[in-house]
């Protein structure tokens, strides 16, 4: 606690020493030290001029304070333009470069002196600048970066000795001598500066110039950036702000913790996909570069994405550290970043925060009542929420055994809380799964109770597990438009969720309106960059019931790229071949139908069965596939 002759206060804290002090002294002392007293009175001058104060100067360091981080980081770049302007005056090896660290923390002032951990990470941050160059902390980046012309390099989280948190450091991205052109505020600055000579008028002018020619080029980079990773992605970008959300990394010391770190991602990118502004891709398709070393342009290339978050989940005891930060991929450019430590019961709100903050970074537009519709799907259970992130590890293995426990844990969740919606409807796919599959003797019964936990979940509150559960449902039991009605409430909740577009086509696909399906089932597949087999077969017979039978080659082709040679690889084949054949490409059928043949363990009797039990509007939709794959030689 402060004493009287102690003051605590917070304050912008500016630290500077010379790179190479020693050696210029070995070199040459007179000559460093007239440089050197020189060099300080340019920090007294511009520190006056910034409303600052020269604390005291150690040796060759400088450590100042000032009362608004614009000032000191303007002050900071206009130092080390002056600087670098007055060392072309000396020979190379006389040129004297500080290094420059800023931060803006809390600190004790005794008898004008400044003491505590504000002064100590401000020299750390220096230290980490290049010579001639400024470091500053994560605190005064997001003060000045949306209030100053400059650039930015995220140097990541920085292990700094006597300071037992991380330090998360950026570079400020002025060359010596150009940091001028960066940094000048019109008119704020103009003032401030000496008056001018005529060489000083012409100097002038050249900084001008430069900064119009930087600013130009910077400008030209970035959207050639752009320009090329359009040329080289996967998929078109969308026409809205379009980001993958990676897996974040485990941090704790237990690796039976990665379902919460997966659980937190997974709803993070729940939270995201209910913005109608953004283009979400599915959680199965990034989470498909877990634990592997690849970089974000990689993954924006691949998947079709303009913007990747990443980060880290560490926990212990009831403690929680998420790291996030929000990258651009084209230019590897960090727009934001946080750190969030914080209570295990506030992981709710940390992932509201993060939702809402990457999507104003995107400048996404958040309506009225999107902060309550994020929220939907939480429970306010700790214990509960704990038991659902491990049901659904399990629930996505799509195992009988992995699946029976998940439902115990989602059974024991809604224990705990009873109005736990999204639960209710996890739990209803597993009924679902259970009856499909044949994992159940009374798969009737597994399906009524399905049915009876989406509906419960739905008189709680919407929720995309039980909106697709039913919707499902109903078009199995010939009740097309209210499954379609269903679809549409699943995709309007949750506008980049890949399974309600998968949905909502497939439904409008039974109920006899094939042209309406496709587009669903496109965008379903675009969301979902790397999707199950389903997703082509789906959007395969989709476009061969409308007739677009190249398109359904082209999907039916690509989803058979898959190594699984299940019982959806062998009906896509077999659907190729109708679609082949429905164009009249007979030879070309029949060798499909030859290689069928050699490999199959699923005959295309059982695959008949199958798609007359899909519940179609007009029963003679499938016969006319069934048919074709006759002629192609299967009579």
């Amino acid at each position: 606690m402060a004493t009287r002759d102690v003051e605590r206060k917070l304050t912008v804290v500016f630290v500077t020493d010379v790179a190479g002090y020693s050696r210029l002294m070995a070199d040459n002392p007179d000559q460093t030290l007239e440089t050197l007293t020189a060099y300080r009175q340019v920090f007294s001058d511009y520190a006056g001029q910034f409303h600052g104060r020269i604390v005291n100067r150690p040796g060759d360091s400088i450590l100042a304070e000032f009362g608004s981080v614009v000032d000191a980081l303007t002050c900071a770049v206009e130092i080390q333009r002056e600087l670098a302007e007055r060392n072309l005056s000396l020979s190379e090896n006389s040129r004297m470069h500080f290094r420059i660290g800023l931060t803006m923390g809390d600190v004790l002032l005794k008898e004008g002196e400044l003491y505590g951990d504000g002064v100590n990470i401000a020299a750390r941050l220096e230290s980490l600048a290049d010579p001639g160059g400024i470091c500053i902390s994560r605190n005064v980046y997001d003060q000045v970066q949306s209030r100053l012309p400059l650039h930015f390099e995220y140097l990541g989280e920085k292990i700094v000795k006597n300071i037992p948190e991380p330090v998360r450091a950026y570079k400020v991205l002025s060359e010596p001598g150009a940091a001028a052109h960066r940094a000048v505020r019109e008119g704020a600055i103009a003032g401030k500066w000496r008056m001018a000579t005529l060489s000083a008028v012409v100097l002038g002018l050249i900084i001008v110039v430069g900064f119009l020619g930087w600013n130009y080029y910077e400008q030209r980079s970035a959207e050639a950036a752009l320009a090329a990773f359009k040329q080289s992605v996967a998929f078109p970008l969308p026409d809205k702000p379009s980001i993958a959300v990676l897996p974040f990394d485990n941090l704790s010391k237990d690796p039976d913790e990665e379902y919460l770190s997966d659980g937190i991602t997974e709803s993070i990118i729940t939270r995201l996909a209910k913005i109608p502004g953004l283009f979400v891709i599915a959680r199965n398709s990034s989470f498909t570069y877990k634990g592997k070393p690849v970089k974000v342009q990689q993954v924006g290339r691949e998947l079709g994405v303009r913007y990747v978050l990443e980060g880290s989940v560490q926990k212990a005891g009831e403690r929680l550290r998420i790291n996030a930060q929000l990258i651009e991929t084209p230019t590897g450019e960090h727009l934001w970043a946080e750190k969030y430590d914080r209570d295990l019961k506030d992981v709710f709100a940390v992932q509201d925060e993060i939702s809402v903050k990457v999507a104003n970074e995107l400048n996404v537009k958040l309506v009225a009542g999107e902060r309550a519709r994020s929220d939907l799907q939480a429970t306010g259970n700790l214990e509960a929420y704990d038991l659902f992130l491990r049901a659904q590890s399990l629930a996505l293995r799509y195992e009988k055994g992995a699946s029976a426990r998940a439902t115990q844990l989602l059974q024991q969740a809604i224990e705990l809380d009873a109005d736990y919606a999204r639960a209710m409807g996890l739990l209803g796919w597993q009924y679902l799964w259970a009856a499909r599959y044949g994992w159940v003797k009374d798969r009737a019964q597994s399906i009524r109770q399905a049915e009876e936990w989406a509906n419960r979940a739905l008189t709680i509150r919407p929720d995309i597990n039980a909106l697709t559960l039913l919707a499902r449902l109903n078009s199995n039991k010939g009740n097309y438009e209210q499954a379609i009605a269903l679809g549409e409430r699943a995709v309007a909740l949750e506008p980049s969720n890949s399974w309600a577009h998968a949905t909502l086509g497939w439904t409008l696909n039974l109920a006899g309106r094939p042209e309406e399906a496709v587009p669903f089932s496109r965008q379903a597949i675009r969301l979902y960059p790397h999707p199950p087999m389903a997703y082509y077969f789906s959007y395969g017979t989709e476009n061969f019931n409308a007739g677009r039978y190249d398109a359904a080659i082209e999907a039916f082709k690509e989803g058979l790229k898959s190594p699984d040679k299940g019982r959806v690889n062998y009906a896509m084949h077999l659907a190729l071949i109708a679609s082949l054949m429905a164009l009249g490409r007979e030879k070309e059928a029949r060798h499909e139908a030859e290689q069928y043949r050699k490999y199959s363990e699923y005959s295309f009797e059982k695959a008949a069965d199958s798609w007359r039990r899909h519940r179609y509007k007009d029963p003679a939709v499938p016969e006319r596939m069934i048919e074709l794959i006759r002629k192609a030689g299967f009579e």
